[in-house]
Parts: structure tokens; C-alpha cells; sequence
């Protein structure tokens, strides 16, 4: 899990990470702007297999929203746009807590978004920012999102940071489904008060159980390769899907699985399980062999992602 700095894009940080650790298959779990920090979850070698399974968890960030104009990426690095509202200028920074509250409270809970044009979501095959790039902008489906919290994170100290050049700074705390635009959100918000806003600041803390205080930045990646201590930061496979129920298997089981047989499940764990629930496959010593889905009508784990195969077979 990587602390991933600002001004590199995700793919950056898994190109130094192959060099790091001299490792082909390197892959992420969801991608972050090139401007925003936080936690990136690293996926290393039979693990990218893992990657279906986490890509959907809940995210949470902290956020810097800047009212006072909203821009054309929806972020810092856009260029200043106008908006139907801009000459409510005045009233920037005249809105009561109450007028704040319910602001936010508009966009909690299942709503729907429109995605923005300047994002990596394919239309018609085309990414939307490659359009974007050349002057062109299409019509967007809304997408349904669900923002489970929405909330100052200084709710009673200053609440909103006058810049003292005609904008106000607003720190906000989001946990949200996956595929939200935290951008977005910002300028709904802004909307909501009848004021341009965009993106200030981005920092992604929780995906799924990985929480941003045990994130390692590239350079502790470094400094562990080098005293041989990597195995103190890197995590076992079976650690990222610790949402999921556990089979632990004997030797001839394992073995039945890594040849992609299913596997009869005892009473005592198939009764609390439904039908096509995921479930983890661990050996007797602990370690990730499979992700598996549990049959109901034969009573039965099928394996659907192997993490090792047999080799004694071939």
C-alpha cells in the first residue's frame, strides 16, 4: 500500500515499483489524479488476479473545495470558467453553518452524477478527456453513486478559510462507492450554494480496510528493499479480502482446488452462506489459494480465481 505522492499519475508509481522490487506484474486497485495523494493499493505479482475484488470498495478522502469559481477539469488544475452564477459574487463566504449543513446534506445518501469530461470513462470508445483535449464536449449519462459521508472536518472552527483574494476554502471529509467523482462533488456542492467551486486539494485515506496511516511512501519502499525488510510492508495475499468468509482446506483439498475442482462444504460454514457468496481458500498454513463461489443447490465451493496451480500434474 502505497502513500502516492503528488504530481505523478498511478501508472508512475507502478512503473517505480517494478523497479523497486525488480517485479513485472505490478498493478493498482483504482486510480488517483495526478494531483491528489493517498492511498494506493499495490497488487504484486499472482495478487493483480485480485484486483476484480477490490476495485468496488468504499473509498474515503479528504478534501479541499474552493468556492468562488469553478474551473474546467473540476480541479486545481484547471483553467478559471464562468458561471450563471457569478454575479452573486458578494455573497461568498456569507452563508450561515446551517446553509452549509444543508448543502451537504442535499448530496448525501444514492445520488446520481454526471460524470465529468475530464476523466479516463469511455464513451463511444473514446476517453472522455481525449475529447476534452481537443475542444469537444458530449452529452453524459448520470451514473448512480451512493456518499455515505459528507461532512466538515472543522465543523466548528473555522468553517471556511477566507483566502482574502475572493475565495473561500472549505475541508470536507467524503467516504463514498466506488466510481464517485470526489470532483464532482465539489462542484454540486458548490451548486447547491450558487457559487462556482472547484477541487483545491485530494487526499484519498481509506480504500475498503487499507487505511492511509499504514501507506508507505516510495521512498520507505526503498529504504526496505535496501535493509532486505520487505517482507515488515508487504502484505499477504489473503489480507486484502479480509471482508470475505474462510474455507481453510487440508493437503487434498488444496490440491483439488489448485486443479480448479470444487470442494463440499460442512454444514457448520455452508449455513451461513448465500447463494454465489465469495469465499477465501487457505491452505493449512495460512495462505491465499483461491477466491471460490459458494453453490447452494450442490453445496459446493467453485473456484473461480486460482492463485496457484498444481504443478505436479504437468
Amino acid at each position: 500500500m502505497i502513500d502516492k505522492p503528488p504530481g505523478v499519475t498511478s501508472h508512475d508509481v507502478v512503473d517505480d515499483i517494478r523497479r523497486i522490487l525488480h517485479v513485472r506484474r505490478v498493478g493498482h486497485t483504482g486510480t488517483l489524479d495526478p494531483f491528489a495523494t493517498g492511498v494506493l493499493v499495490m497488487l504484486i505479482g499472482r495478487a493483480t488476479r485480485l484486483a476484480q475484488f477490490l476495485s468496488g470498495v468504499e473509498k474515503e478522502y479528504e478534501a479541499v473545495i474552493r468556492l468562488g469559481y469553478a474551473t474546467d477539469t473540476g480541479d486545481l488544475t484547471g483553467k478559471p470558467i464562468r458561471t450563471s452564477d457569478e454575479d452573486r459574487i458578494s455573497t461568498i463566504g456569507d452563508w450561515s453553518p446551517e446553509q452549509i449543513e444543508a448543502a451537504l446534506e442535499s448530496l448525501r445518501g444514492e445520488i446520481d452524477q454526471v460524470p465529468p469530461m475530464y476523466s479516463a470513462k469511455k464513451q463511444s470508445g473514446r476517453k472522455l478527456y481525449e475529447l476534452a483535449r481537443r475542444g469537444e464536449e458530449v452529452e453524459r449519462k448520470p451514473v448512480r453513486v451512493c456518499i455515505h459521508k459528507f461532512e466538515a472536518i472543522k465543523p466548528t472552527v473555522e468553517l471556511l478559510k477566507d483566502n482574502l483574494d475572493g475565495t473561500f476554502d472549505f475541508e470536507v471529509r467524503v467516504a463514498c462507492s466506488s466510481g464517485t467523482y470526489v470532483r464532482t462533488l465539489a462542484e454540486d456542492f458548490g451548486k447547491q450554494l450558487r457559487v462556482g467551486a472547484h477541487l483545491a486539494e485530494l487526499r484519498r485515506t481509506r480504500v475498503g480496510d487499507f487505511q492511509i496511516q499504514y501507506a508507505q511512501t516510495l521512498e520507505q519502499v526503498k529504504v526496505s528493499v535496501a535493509e532486505e525488510a520487505l517482507g515488515k510492508i508487504v502484505l499477504p495475499t489473503d489480507a486484502a479480502l479480509t471482508r470475505f468468509p474462510v474455507m481453510d482446506l487440508s493437503a487434498g483439498d488444496v490440491r483439488r482446488v489448485q486443479n480448479g475442482m470444487a470442494v463440499a462444504v460442512s454444514e457448520a460454514k455452508w449455513v451461513k452462506w448465500i447463494d454465489g457468496e465469495r469465499v477465501r481458500m487457505r491452505d493449512e498454513r495460512g495462505n491465499l489459494i483461491a477466491v471460490a463461489e459458494y453453490d447452494a443447490a450442490s453445496v459446493l465451493l467453485r473456484p473461480g480465481v486460482v492463485l496457484a496451480r498444481d504443478d505436479t500434474q504437468k
